[in-house]
Formats: C-alpha cells, structure tokens, sequence
C-alpha cells in the first residue's frame, strides 16, 4: 500500500471511529505540449504523474457525504446529494466534490452517500493538476460504490462539468481526462473538441523532471486568465465558437479587423496544435531531436506570440535547453517547467538546476523526478 494510501487509511480511522470500506485514487499531471489550447478546444499532450489524491470511503445507506481531508484538517464538510447549493461564490475545498455530486445529478444519475477522508501528495499550486485528481477520485469512488458503471470518459466530463459550470472556473477538459484516462508510460493525445484520445508510448530513455521555479503563482494565474479572455473575444469576434478549427490562412483574411495583439494569440493557437500533433508523432517514431526542436518552438511561440513566459521561467528554460540540447525537449508547462530528457542528463539538469538558477533570479527550485503514471482507478489491498 503506498504512502497516501496508509494515511488516508489512519485519517479514516480518526475520523469517523471504523475502518474504510475501499481507497480509490487519481494521478497528478503535466502537460508536455500544447499549452492554451485546451480551453481553445485544440490538441494537448499531457501526461499523468506518480503523485496521487486517495481517497478512502465508506458506504451509506442515505445520500450524506461526509469529507475530511488533512490538508485542512479539523473540518468536516458534509452536504446532501443533488442539494449543494450555490458553489460558485466562495473558495471552498469541498466545492471540487459538490461540483461532481451536482453534475450527476443534473445528469439524471442518482448515488449513495460516502464518508471520505482524502490525503494526497500532489503539489498545491504548482500546476500540477491536484484539484482534477481529487475530483476524478472522486467520481471514481462514487461511480464504483454506487454501481454507475461510469467510464473514465464520463467521470472526467462529470468532473470538468461540476467545475466549470457549477464552480464557474471556466476550465478545460485536459485535466480531468489524463486524469481518468491515463496509460502508465504513455502520454496521451488529447483532442478537446471530439473529446478523443490515443495513448503516446514515452520513449524508455527518457526521464521525466517536473521543476516547480517558486514563481508569483497569482500574477500567473491572473495572465492566464487574460488570456483566456482575450481567446473567447477572438473567437467572438470571428464568429466562431472557439479558435480549434482557425488556420494561418484563416487569420489572415481578417488581418484588417485583428489587433496585432489577436494575431498573435491566434497564431500561437495554430502553430501549438500543429506542434502538439508533431510531438506526439515524434515520440511515436523516437525522434527526439525533432520532439526536441518542438518543445524549443512552443516555448517560444509562448514567450513572443502569447506572451505569458516569466522571466525566471525563461532563464530555467534555456538553461536546460542549453544543456541537454537535442536529447531532450523543455519548456514551460503551466506555470512550471517540464522535461523530457535523456535519462544520462538526469544528474547534470537536478545540479544545474540547483546550483545555478538561485544564483540567476534569487529563487529556489523544488525538483520531482516523475515517471508516466496510469489514471484513476480503485486501490486494491
């Protein structure tokens, strides 16, 4: 039994005085390439992490759910199923749950209630996914206890519908589909318009670094923010639903009424589905100085075009670009820094990394050497 499992198991026990029924568990993720086109209905390549939210549940014959969780610890939420009120108006941890209880039941799907005690290791505020872990988890422990028979397609959609729409945090579904649908050492191609997918098998050379560079999360998240606003006037603009089915010929017709600021963003839209797509055919094929070249051009296209790229990040960046150089591919990934490297390079990036971008902007890194994690699933004991 892993380490988060163990505890969720004794925080179980804590808190509700019996031992759980089941632990149910959903990965972490980072997003390889394909950065702002999710919420653009584009293509992504994500990739699921050995970081997890579990949960373990026990079964009710009522429709109470009851949840702890020690990351804030000492509270219980509790709520009635298809009664979760408004969740949109405040910034509650529990809202990931009600946002899943209250999409199926909007659905038409009806569910017993659980006791839940949640532990997990995935890092908070890195970008590293942790809310659509916990609501895939989630999904997963309701869908098996409650005999749904749901598909990991339909916990993910449930989760992105409960979070989007009820929370109105305007998210993708990239998130809660690695989440739900991930292959251990596969990436997967993500098409967020059909909402189809295919497994990308990660080259077995290389390494998996996930760096966190401690920069000004909010501001980060503000930008994004922006920037999906600044898409969905685009796309207004246009007349069109979203900027997924747009091309550079397409933008170019209507270069007279388009700031150079939208030409810009729009550009990036394109050129990253068409690298995301690229990419995923480059592992396919083990070509990693074209995945490499790739990765180099998305950081760019993020930097010039979408200009969303903090100065910190992009010092990271091309320091480790300039080590590894075609043995690997780096660039930013939500507001982190993702690595696809050369197992050799492991030890030489984790020291430049730690003994020189402090030095550079003053911050302290935190590392975590990952590998490609499956998707949600029930833990056995």
């Amino acid at each position: 039994m892993s380490i988060p499992a163990q505890r969720a198991t004794k925080l179980f026990v804590q808190t509700f005085g019996t031992k759980a029924d089941d632990l149910y568990q959903a990965p972490g993720r980072v997003n390889i390439i394909g950065e702002h086109t999710d919420y653009n209905e584009g293509l992504v390549l994500p990739v699921a992490i050995n970081f997890h939210t579990v949960i373990a549940v026990k079964h009710r014959d009522d429709h109470l759910f009851r949840a702890v969780t020690d990351a804030f610890p000492g509270q219980i939420k509790q709520w009635q199923f298809g009664e979760e009120g408004d969740i949109s108006s405040n910034h509650d941890w529990a809202n990931y749950l009600k946002g899943v209880t209250k999409a199926m039941h909007h659905s038409g799907l009806q569910a017993k209630g659980l006791d839940l005690a949640i532990v997990g290791n995935v890092p908070l505020g890195a970008g590293l996914s942790s809310s659509a872990a916990l609501e895939v988890a989630f999904g997963t422990a309701i869908s098996y206890a409650s005999q749904l028979h749901l598909s990991p397609s339909a916990i993910a959609q449930l989760a992105q519908r409960g979070e989007s729409k009820y929370m109105q945090q305007d998210c993708g579904i990239m998130d809660q589909m690695i989440c739900a649908l991930a292959q251990e050492d596969h990436a997967l191609l993500i098409d967020c318009f059909e909402l189809e997918s295919e497994p990308v098998l990660i080259p077995e050379q290389l390494s998996l670094i996930v760096i966190d560079p401690k920069i000004d999360r909010k501001a980060f998240i503000d930008q994004f923010e922006q920037r999906k606003q600044e898409c969905a006037a685009m796309a207004e603009l246009l007349g069109l639903d979203s900027l997924q089915d747009i091309s550079l010929s397409y933008i170019d017709q209507y270069r007279n009424i388009l700031s150079d600021v939208q030409l810009r963003r729009g550009r990036h839209v394109v050129t990253e589905n068409i690298r995301a797509s690229k990419a995923a055919r480059a592992l396919q094929e083990n070509n990693i100085p074209r995945f490499s070249q790739l990765m180099a051009q998305s950081h760019q296209s993020l930097r010039e075009d979408f200009d969303v790229i903090p100065a910190e990040v992009d010092i990271l960046v091309d320091m480790i670009h300039q080590l590894v150089g075609e043995r690997g591919g780096v660039r930013m990934s939500d507001g982190c820094v993702v690595a696809l490297i050369d197992h050799d390079l492991n030890d030489a990036v984790i020291n430049l990394v730690e003994q020189q971008y402090k030095a550079k902007t003053g911050l302290e890194a935190t590392i975590h050497l990952c590998h490609a994690s499956g998707g949600a699933s029930r833990i056995t004991k």
